[in-house]
């Protein structure tokens, strides 16, 4: 679905509209100098400019022009103060975001015959588009002055980062690159060699996999405890409530990928006289790798929740979840969302890991076939 025509014209009207209001109160956009004037005129130029035209270039010169028109407009309302927006702050905002929405949605379905540019287009697009949300967060927070107690703005978090940085490395590493990782390695591996057994001895199907679904249905907060007096209070009890969260779900995949394969294929292999190992590398854990590397995407994050929130009830002075349970209380709301982005970049990167060499593994797959 494309985005509106009427982009264009609000990403060119509405900034016009604004300029007479002013961005904060008592303020008018000459106080922020001639270079503030020019930028807040970009959308409107550029709405005149690509009116018609379609394209990757232009969308790119739409997000580009909006992104800027928003950072001037931050700039603006930082010199005017927080809390102090108008109307025409809003506005102009809204110009901005009309410019950006129509650029992205030109940069996305834009003809691009060459596949290095269109690979690089599919990493920019939601690039820009985070990068557009924090955005719209600094203009939220500051434009209608949310206390940070609430809701700090994302300026305030990187700075917070960045002062902090030693913290949040250690906390890091104690719980994603040992809890989590190591977790994460024995859980899914210890699935899929139980997932073979099972398979192999088919009356564990019938009594395991039901008492697998009673087990992770068990509450984290009920569990953690638990491994906390079993393991005691370093990562290890951490650890092992990932391998409790992450077993189930891989061990479920597996067996259900393990009978994907159909009756044709497993056939065609006996009649060659294949035996059970030859049918189960050759034939069957080829088809189960969807569902294989469904199950890692899963416990991507699934461990990444289990080590942080089995923080809450017993660790070292370090770790995400202690620092996050702490900071609460000492109201420092900027360090708790500090170790959230750390902790949703860290995710993320994981679960993109997984997702590539799911990508190299299953590239026959139909899902990642080229569409023409």
């Amino acid at each position: 679905m494309r985005s509106p025509r009427l982009l264009p014209a609000a990403a060119a009207i509405l900034p016009l509209l604004a300029l007479p209001l002013g961005p904060g109160a008592g303020m008018a956009w000459l106080d922020g100098g001639a270079g503030s004037l020019a930028t807040a005129l970009v959308p409107l130029l550029l709405g005149l400019a690509f009116w018609r035209r379609g394209g990757a270039a232009p969308g790119l010169a739409y997000v580009a022009a909006g992104l800027l028109a928003a950072a001037a407009l931050l700039s603006l309302l930082g010199t005017a103060g927080d809390g102090t927006a108008t109307t025409g702050f809003w506005l102009y905002g809204l110009g901005a975001w009309a410019a950006v929405w129509h650029g992205v949605d030109r940069l996305a379905t834009a003809s691009i015959p060459q596949p290095g540019l269109r690979r690089c287009r599919d990493l920019l697009v939601p690039a820009l588009f985070g990068l557009w949300l924090l955005l719209v967060w600094e203009a939220l927070c500051r434009g209608f002055g949310i206390p940070q107690v609430l809701l700090p703005a994302p300026s305030l978090i990187a700075e917070r980062i960045a002062l902090s940085s030693s913290v949040l490395w250690a906390d890091f590493r104690q719980t994603f690159l040992q809890a989590v990782l190591i977790g994460y390695a024995l859980g899914c591996g210890s699935a899929f060699a139980v997932a073979i057994l099972v398979d192999r001895v088919p009356f564990l199907q019938r009594g395991l996999l039901p008492m697998g679904n009673l087990i992770s249905a068990l509450p984290i907060v009920g569990t953690a405890p638990i491994m906390v007096m079993w393991f005691g209070f370093d990562w290890q009890s951490k650890a092992a409530v990932v391998v409790i969260m992450t077993f189930f779900p891989m061990l479920v995949n597996t067996v259900v990928g393990l009978a994907a394969s159909g009756h044709q294929e497993r056939d065609l292999l006996r009649s060659y006289a294949a035996g059970y190992w030859q049918t189960l590398f050759k034939l069957r854990l080829p088809m189960a790798l969807p569902f294989i590397f469904n199950a890692l995407k899963i416990n991507s994050t699934l461990a990444l929740i289990g080590a942080i929130v089995a923080e809450f009830f017993g660790t070292p002075i370090v770790g995400m979840g202690f620092r996050i349970s702490t900071e609460v209380g000492r109201m420092n709301l900027d360090m708790v969302w500090a170790e959230i982005a750390v902790a949703a970049v860290a995710g993320s990167a994981f679960y993109g890991l997984v997702a590539l060499i799911e990508r190299g593994l299953t590239s026959w797959h139909p899902s990642y076939r080229q569409r023409t």
